[in-house]
């Protein structure tokens, strides 16, 4: 094997980036430049932590208020090859401290990449960056690979299939997985990921509050904070109308005001998360009032009033569930596309009629947008109306969905049979791109 395997999990909103063999990526950098409004240069992000790992260089938090943000991926697709070469060089130089020339690379690549989009890819990693050899993945056989690993006893490594649910940044696709191979043609796709859930809480929010159009980061935060999947969105919305304390979707949430803090944050995390701590219960109408008293919520009535704009800050009720509910009903978005649950289905009928017990059985969640609480049990239920009922349905949440592929990868690039999987970059000048990748089973 290779002295140095770099596993790249190269997403359209983060880099997961590490030497193969380790459990967790070296570091972790959204796949980005961005321009503060107080700088007249584009930035490299600074690392975000990994699980266990330090917080890297974010001794000194910049300003993101209003930043400009060039992205290399759009749509899941690499649209700008020079962007990407600029953060790959940042990347392998400054934060993994590797000589590309002396290693070699694992890459994942989304389903369905176009031939020009494969070579532009080939040619960033054997011309710009001379890697000795390439081996290039798709998420859900790498998500797969994790999971079984995981459980060696377990339905998934036994029957060596199952079914990933990847939701991203930039789509969602459901992909059967069959001996660590994804089944192409059963594959379906969403062209809705966590990127348009961002936009759709911006718009949300502009409309009824403040206008945050411009503030891509600082919705990604609220997003990720405050957002959840609802169970029941009719009862939901009954209690996202009442006033006052009946209301326990009701949350603020603080921009940063560049001076005191430049992080936005939640005004009250425990009043957050107060309606997440009931059960469904707990939750009906003829037990609403004594759970309210058993909370013991306290009421603050001047901060309940109409929001202050003056405050920077604004509230959230409705917005907090109807984001996430986007996946489950992308029609609700004026998009023509199937929920999560039929995307599903449709990828279990298209592959084979034996694989479809194990397949529902072995659903494997991966990906940023599966963080959302209750998630699974959403899926779940949304799930079993449309499955036979002689099958079960089980679902998995991996034990980190945004760094499970990339275990994935570290485990394959470890392997002692990597280095014959790989196209070197010999083969690469002999060959060429297209002849190269039919070793890869594209």
């Amino acid at each position: 094997m290779q002295p140095n395997v770099v596993v790249l999990d190269n997403g359209g909103g983060l880099i997961k980036a590490g030497l193969g063999g380790e459990r967790d990526p070296s570091t972790i950098i959204p796949n980005c430049l961005y321009k503060p409004i107080s700088s007249k240069k584009w930035l490299h992000p600074s690392p975000l932590s990994p699980s266990g790992a330090g917080a890297g260089d974010q001794s000194e938090p910049i300003d993101l208020t209003s930043a400009s943000v060039r992205r290399p991926i759009d749509r899941g697709y690499l649209i700008n090859p020079d962007l990407q070469r600029e953060i790959w060089a940042h990347l392998f130089s400054s934060q993994l401290h590797v000589s590309p020339s002396q290693s070699s690379l694992l890459l994942t690549e989304p389903l369905f990449a176009l031939p020009s989009i494969q070579r532009s890819t080939d040619e960033l990693v054997f011309e710009d960056f001379n890697f000795n050899a390439l081996y290039v993945a798709d998420s859900p056989s790498l998500a797969h690979l994790y999971e079984a690993s995981r459980r060696p006893t377990g339905l998934i490594s036994k029957a060596q299939c199952s079914l990933v649910v990847d939701c991203g940044f930039s789509f969602t696709h459901a992909a059967p997985v069959f001996q660590n191979f994804t089944i192409n043609y059963a594959a379906k796709r969403i062209d809705l990921g966590g990127k348009a859930l961002t936009n759709y809480l911006k718009e949300l929010v502009s409309y009824r509050s403040i206008n945050v159009m411009d503030e891509t980061f600082l919705m990604d935060d609220v997003k990720e904070k405050l957002c959840f999947v609802s169970l029941d969105v009719s009862r939901d919305l009954q209690i996202a109308r009442k006033r006052g304390k009946d209301n326990l979707l009701r949350c603020t949430y603080v921009l940063p005001d560049g001076i005191t803090h430049t992080k936005g944050f939640v005004k009250d995390p425990d009043e957050a998360q107060r309606y997440l701590s009931l059960t469904d219960e707990q939750l009906t109408d003829s037990e609403m009032n004594k759970n309210l008293d058993h909370l013991q919520v306290t009421e603050k009535t001047h901060d309940r009033k109409i929001t202050d704009l003056t405050k920077n800050e604004f509230d959230l009720t409705n917005e907090r569930f109807l984001v996430p509910e986007m996946i489950f009903h992308p029609a609700d978005l004026g998009m023509n596309e199937a929920g999560l649950a039929e995307c599903v289905v449709r990828a279990v009928s298209s592959s084979h009629p034996y694989l479809h017990p194990l397949l529902y059985e072995s659903i494997i969640l991966t990906g940023g947008s599966t963080l959302f609480p209750r998630f699974a049990q959403r899926l779940e239920k949304e799930l079993r109306p449309l499955v036979p009922n002689r099958y079960q349905v089980k679902i998995t949440a991996l034990e980190d969905p945004i760094l499970g592929v990339w275990r994935g990868g570290s485990l394959l690039a470890s392997s002692p049979d990597f280095e014959a999987m790989c196209v070197t970059k010999a083969e690469y000048e002999e060959l060429g791109s297209a002849r190269c990748r039919q070793r890869f089973f594209r």
